[in-house]
Formats: structure tokens, sequence, C-alpha cells
């Protein structure tokens, strides 16, 4: 009877975790070189959404889970391991939750950048995996759905690319309604 209650509370627990999902219709990258192999990383995500199978309204959770992990934690040190001076901002433009980060990177690894050799091209590579980042647009040019890797000349100071990840649709929810409450009670506690 025991595990038995312990298997539904793990059941109840999974259905909570898997409803809902942060997402980002579109993220932006300008890797800026200041140096040799080394620069700044602006990643910009426009319009956070809230992504849920149902009709329940998880935003508030999704914009906490954006906070904890992401503004406030750590998940963008994770993601970008030996990268300097991570800055972020959250605002609104036009009814859209946008977040910026910015950092430096000393190398191109820590960027997420590859370049075999100084005669090669800059190289940044596209997950390949089903429900992830779609090329969209460039100032390099794309290898395409067979190799999702995007190529810059090697002589750029400046690098972009922006990618599309979960269009918006009658699943989403925007973001920007849980910002402004949260801006609000920030307001209040100064």
């Amino acid at each position: 009877m025991k595990r038995l209650k312990i298997y539904h509370l793990i059941i109840l627990f999974l259905v909570l975790v898997m409803s809902s999902c942060l997402t980002t219709e579109k993220k932006e990258y300008i890797f800026k070189f200041t140096g040799q192999n080394s620069g700044t990383l602006t990643i910009r995500y426009i319009n956070l959404l809230s992504s849920s199978d149902d009709s329940t309204d998880i935003s508030n959770q999704d914009f906490k889970e954006l906070l904890d992990n992401y503004i406030n934690g750590d998940k963008i040190k994770e993601e970008y391991p030996t990268a300097t001076n991570i800055r972020k901002q959250l605002y609104v433009i036009n009814e859209q939750l946008y977040a910026e980060i910015f950092m430096d990177f000393p190398n191109l690894e820590a960027a997420r950048l590859y370049q075999p050799d100084a005669n090669s091209p800059f190289m940044m590579c596209l997950t390949t995996e089903k429900n992830a980042e779609h090329f969209v647009e460039s100032n390099g040019s794309y290898g395409g759905e067979i190799m999702p890797v995007v190529f810059w000349d090697k002589e750029l100071k400046q690098l972009k690319v922006t990618t599309s990840i979960t269009p918006p649709d009658q699943s989403t929810k925007s973001l920007a309604g849980p910002y402004r409450e949260w801006k609000k009670q920030q307001e209040l506690a100064k």
C-alpha cells in the first residue's frame, strides 16, 4: 500500500513538471570580437512564453522558473561555464517579455564557437535535436538541415544568428503579465 502511494506521488509530480514548459519564440546571438578569439556575447530571448498541453495557466510557475534558474540562478553559467562577467536583464516590448544575457568570452570554446585553424571560418553548430533551435537568419551562411552549422568569414568582427524555438499559438502564453506583476512587487518592496 505504501509503495502504491509513493508511485502515485511520483506520477503526480511528473505530470505537474511535464505539463509546463518555459520557452521562447526566438533567440538572437551576437558575438563581438574585442581580441584574438575573445570578446562579448549577447543572447536575446525574444518573447518568453509559457507552453502547456492543457488549458491550465501555468505562466506564473514558468516565470518563477525563469527567475529562479536563469535570472537569479546559475543555469546560464552551467551552459557557458568558462564565460565571465555574466549579466542579465528582463524587459517588455510590444507585450512580449525579452531577456538579455551578456557575457565575456576568453576564447571561442567559451562562446560555443569553433574554428579549426586561423584560416578557417568561424562555426556554430545548431543542435540536431528535433524540438530545438531552428535557423532563421544570419550574417553568415547556414549549412542546412543535413549540416546545421552556421559559418562566418574569419575576418568578421561581429557574428549574428537568429533561431526560432516555439512559435506562439493557443497553447502558449506570454510571460509579460507575470513579469509586470513581479516588477510591481519589486517596486512596492523598495
